[in-house]
């Protein structure tokens, strides 16, 4: 009986030993695991404290003053010849209406003849008409007039045009109605004969009282707003022509026999 005792009791105390270790074992572990979860949190509480915000960024302002350029400015001065993209208009006929190797604008630019009807003690020069009025100006489309292009620019004509040279391109449009100055008529002889660089150029740079239109109408719709115009001078010149006609072959004779 007393070996069997002192047996069990060897037996437990090895039990209690195991059982120790494996204790110090899992201590071990959740020691390590939470030093390691502490150094995690420490890392994240410093990087937040280097972050930094778009808005805080150092960067210089557009139009305000720096004291680290010479010249007081934070806004640099592109290189000489620098050109933005999509602004190389290499294309003289497509981008200005002038033809190649013309200047943009010419000495003998011609006189504007002031809109609507002049005192008859007036005596007015006569100008140059058609093409010869206006050299520097193309008098061929450098694009392509299809259906589509025409359909285009009368959708533009009617939202940018038609206000005041009107529907149909007579200078009667609302605005000219309601006490504006009349606007150019694209059905007088004078504006009939114009190249078609001269519409270009007028919807670019403006005319008289007309102001630029560049910056609202884009290159491409300019040219369709032309063709346009040059079917409505077709257009209004036919329509002219067949009542002219209907007048002069129904008019009755007068005189003779007739009382």
């Amino acid at each position: 009986m007393t070996l069997r005792s002192d047996g069990e009791q060897t037996a437990n105390s090895k039990q209690q030993t195991a059982g120790r270790r494996r204790l110090r074992v899992h201590s071990g572990r959740d020691h390590a695991s939470f030093r390691f979860l502490l150094f995690a949190v420490c890392c994240l509480l410093f990087t937040a404290a280097c972050r930094r915000d778009m808005q805080d960024q150092p960067k210089m302002k557009p139009f305000r003053s720096s004291t680290f350029f010479r010249d007081g400015l934070s806004t640099r001065q592109p290189i000489e010849g620098t050109v933005a993209r999509g602004f190389l208009n290499q294309d003289t006929e497509f981008f200005t209406g002038k033809k190649a190797g013309r200047p943009a604008a010419s000495a003998s630019a011609p006189v504007q003849t002031p809109a609507g009807p002049q005192p008859s003690g007036t005596s007015v020069a006569p100008a140059l008409q058609g093409a010869a009025a206006y050299p520097d100006d193309v008098e061929v489309f450098p694009i392509a007039v299809t259906d589509k292009v025409v359909t285009r620019g009368k959708e533009r004509y009617e939202i940018f045009c038609s206000a005041c040279h009107g529907l149909t391109g007579n200078g009667d449009g609302m605005i000219v109605r309601r006490g504006f100055r009349r606007a150019a008529s694209f059905n007088d002889d004078r504006l009939r004969q114009a190249p078609v660089g001269h519409f270009f150029d007028a919807i670019t740079n403006g005319w008289g009282a007309m102001p630029s239109y560049a910056p609202q109408i884009p290159t491409e719709d300019r040219w369709a707003i032309t063709a346009y115009i040059r079917a409505l001078q077709l257009s209004q010149q036919t329509e002219q022509k067949e009542p002219a006609a209907a007048s002069t072959t129904g008019t009755p004779a007068t005189g003779g026999g007739h009382r």
